[in-house]
């Protein structure tokens, strides 16, 4: 039965873009005007790589049929995968910072990892819905007789997935994205009624990964440790964190006023992006940044009432890894910004400067109207 989409979803999502790009112009004029003579370069470029482009893309999300998205989820993973491992070739990969993570087409560049977020969570509903209809089950089968046929035929071609996807991630390096895409993973994994088991096996190796990635590259034990005591490096490591506190603390309970940041002027590292949450913080204070946070666990309850309304499974999965992804995205710069978290370098949903994030969640958005409108 058809219903008409999701209201709510769609009247949030308007308010928080709209109001991401009045925050935008007013954060971004300074160095705009600094870099380019013209106070709107920031806002205009995120309007024509980002916006336009998410809009169109997210309507063809809306409009697309559910059933062609899940026999061609394959497909278009395999896909993302192939542009993913372009990053890698001279002349068309850009490298930043030491990472290898962006392509050039012309005069605009494409981070794929992006978009993997959305093709990931596709092939994944599209599999576990499959695995579930040969079992005519809603989840696992858990007994004993069950136990080995879990383990071939359903934990191991997971994981395997699951480390296809870390191997090139890793190799760009970009380990917060990896950590956002195997959760949001793991958590649709589990939702379908997973044996415990699975789940055990999992944070092993999870932790064990973890703790030799950090020992592989110092800079990540660095962040750990900076995020433990900021005050030990406050002018070179813990700089960025120091700052963006300075931002969050100065703004108050009702912050300076928008428009009316100092940090931007040069102060905070990744002003438009990483951290664009502290001038939040600064700008509207602690009023505001309770506000904002409230529409983001909106977002999530609204993201899983969709998904508690959907009778079949892969649209069901659909819903909950995209409003996992966005909402876990989400909190996770929030935190890295107030210093609960060390910094991730990923950017805020619908708020950070950025063309590729931006696009991928207003087409995930589009996703989440279309299930809603089919449920």
């Amino acid at each position: 039965m058809r219903h008409h989409f999701n209201y709510y979803l769609f009247f949030l999502i308007v308010f928080l873009v709209a109001f991401s790009f009045l925050f935008l112009f007013c954060l971004s004029s300074p160095a705009s005007l600094q870099r380019f003579g013209n106070t709107n370069y920031y806002l205009i470029h995120q309007l024509l790589y980002g916006l336009l482009p998410g809009v169109i893309l997210g309507l063809a999300a809306y409009k697309i049929s559910l059933s062609f998205l899940k026999k061609w989820a394959p497909v278009l993973l395999i896909l993302n995968l192939i542009v993913l491992s372009l990053v890698f070739l001279p002349g068309i990969g850009l490298k930043f910072w030491g990472a290898s993570r962006w392509i050039s087409i012309g005069n605009f560049t494409i981070q794929p990892s992006e978009f993997l977020k959305i093709t990931a969570i596709l092939y994944l509903s599209a599999w576990i819905a499959s695995k579930l209809s040969e079992g005519k089950s809603s989840g696992w089968k858990s007994n004993a007789k069950k136990g080995y046929h879990n383990l071939i035929y359903v934990f191991v071609p997971f994981t395997v997935f699951l480390g296809v996807i870390s191997a090139i991630l890793i190799l760009q390096p970009d380990l917060s994205t990896l950590g956002i895409i195997a959760l949001t993973l793991v958590a649709m994994y589990f939702s379908v009624k997973t044996p415990l088991w699975h789940m055990l096996l999992m944070v092993i190796a999870g932790f064990g990964s973890l703790l030799f990635l950090i020992k592989f590259e110092s800079y990540r034990l660095d962040r750990w440790l900076i995020f433990l005591n900021p005050e030990s490096d406050p002018l070179g490591k813990g700089f960025q964190l120091r700052q963006s506190l300075i931002s969050l603390g100065s703004g108050g309970l009702f912050g300076k006023g928008l428009g009316m940041s100092t940090q931007k002027f040069g102060y905070l590292p990744q002003a438009m992006s990483d951290s664009i949450f502290a001038i939040v913080g600064e700008e509207l204070g602690i009023i505001g940044g309770v506000i904002l946070i409230s529409l983001f666990l909106l977002f999530f309850w609204l993201g899983i009432k969709i998904a508690k309304s959907s009778k079949d499974r892969f649209p069901k999965l659909t819903a909950i890894g995209i409003t996992f992804w966005i909402t876990l995205q989400a909190f996770i710069n929030i935190s890295s910004a107030a210093g609960i978290f060390p910094l991730a370098g990923i950017p805020l949903p619908f708020f950070s400067y950025g063309g590729s994030h931006l696009v991928a969640e207003l087409i995930g958005v589009g996703l989440l109207l279309n299930i809603s409108k089919n449920t």
